[in-house]
């Protein structure tokens, strides 16, 4: 048992009720980036060296992937390699299973599918309940050879060679993710390199998740690749667009990751300093930091870090509650869905239908767990509305599913500052992006 009585056994993890929050931590890496610059380094000219990549689940797919396809990957650390770059992969037939990644899923099949050769790409059987006809559509616009090999726009997926002659043109619907234009924009100048000409990639509909296409146009003007934004509805990389090895790369830490312990900090007192992430960094979700404040937290910044106090919930203050648009941060989201369960009404998020196609169908996970707690909870299609327990006799003892979804594990954490105990149901899903977090979390929480 650590100093926060945590105890972990047989896949339970329970977490008796806590008091306090305070201390210092230091983020593993983005995963969004982490497994975008590992591609990137993939196709560009030399040799990268990247630094304080994360090493999880999905990153290790996205190595064990690149390995497969015949790229030099020289592991210097479990947070450290170098890649060696090649423009075109040696090995242009390959089996490749990503298990439930979708940040290596849905840009690998578009490298791949404009690369040209034959490869077959699956994974967990929850992502072959993840949509993925968006983007299939979009490269077959491009010429793009892919067939589904069970259910029509679901993986998994067979590619075979592209066509010779390269649309210099394609549609891609934004509303289900934003992971489907980024695949294309990270593809694109594999398809300006045969075309010798521009390609232009137009948005249908509204995007979603716009702060993680940020991300993606960010990293490819650090590989050399400036792609022409006009709004957020049309996107054009140059014809002499190709990528170009930075040789050096730190990743910053996951801003996602940071929301559960600034939420530590909005909760338990304070303050919770959270080390990798800033004022200065181009991840999205950093802004959950604002719906923090909005919610009565105290938030410091400096340039690489974000140091948050507030009221100690467990000794009967609430945060103020919230009806807001979550769209831009649907990740760090879920934290704020859980921090309603300490506010002082009912708080209602909205616009997060991109939900429904993650890791689990979390909009029904978060409505089911949350009810268990003892809260009020309602749902639809793109929103959820949570009313927290009226009285500490209203909070009920709970075991949370956590559906094989690290996110489920790491927000329902937070509610362990109720006053009933909490049990954690399979916290090792964690692995996916954040092995180390209940270890961590356990140093903060008293």
């Amino acid at each position: 048992m650590s100093s926060s009585g945590v105890r972990e056994a047989l896949g339970r993890l329970a977490l008796p009720p806590s008091t306090e929050a305070f201390g210092q931590m230091t983020l593993p890496g983005s995963k969004s980036i982490s497994n975008r610059v590992l591609l990137l380094a993939a196709l560009a000219q030399g040799q990268t060296r990247i630094r304080g990549l994360l090493d999880s689940d999905d990153t290790r797919v996205m190595l064990a992937a690149l390995e497969t396809l015949g790229l030099t990957l020289q592991r210097v650390s479990d947070t450290e390699v170098w890649v060696t770059g090649q423009a075109v992969f040696k090995n242009r037939q390959a089996d490749l299973f990503l298990g439930n990644a979708g940040t290596a899923f849905r840009p690998l099949t578009a490298a791949l599918a404009l690369m040209g050769g034959d490869f077959r790409l699956s994974g967990v059987p929850r992502m072959h309940e993840r949509p993925i006809g968006d983007l299939v559509d979009a490269l077959q616009q491009l010429g793009a050879g892919i067939q589904y090999e069970g259910q029509t726009g679901y993986p998994p997926l067979k590619i075979s060679p592209a066509q010779t002659t390269v649309n210099p043109f394609t549609r891609v619907k934004g509303s289900v993710s934003s992971q489907f234009l980024t695949a294309l924009l990270m593809a694109a100048p594999l398809a300006t390199a045969r075309m010798g000409q521009p390609l232009v990639i137009e948005v249908e509909g509204d995007l979603i998740s716009k702060p993680y296409i940020l991300i993606t146009l960010n990293l490819m003007a650090y590989f050399g690749v400036q792609v022409k934004r006009e709004g957020w509805s049309r996107f054009t990389v140059p014809a002499d667009a190709h990528y170009v090895s930075p040789g050096d790369i730190m990743v910053e830490g996951d801003a996602s990751s940071a929301s559960y312990f600034m939420a530590l900090g909005a909760i338990g007192g304070g303050p919770v300093t959270v080390h990798g992430v800033g004022a200065d960094s181009i991840q999205g979700d950093i802004a959950f930091a604002q719906t923090l404040e909005e919610m009565g937290a105290q938030v410091n910044w400096g340039a690489h870090s974000v140091s948050v106090s507030g009221p100690c919930v467990a000794k009967g203050a609430r945060l103020r509650a919230f009806d807001k648009d979550f769209n831009l941060i649907p990740d760090a989201a879920m934290t704020a869905a859980a921090l309603a369960l300490y506010a002082d009404g009912p708080c209602r998020l909205r616009n997060i239908g991109s939900w429904r196609v993650k890791e689990t169908d979390r909009i029904h996970a978060m409505h089911t767990e949350l009810a268990k707690l003892g809260a009020q909870v309602e749902s639809g299609p793109d929103w959820l509305s949570v009313t927290p327990p009226a009285t500490p006799d209203s909070w009920r003892a709970a075991e949370i599913e956590t559906y094989d979804d690290h996110r489920m594990a790491m927000c329902f954490s937070l509610a362990a500052f109720g006053p009933v105990p909490v049990i954690i149901l399979d916290p090792g899903c964690v692995s996916k992006t954040f092995p180390d977090y209940f270890n961590i979390y356990s140093k903060l929480v008293k």
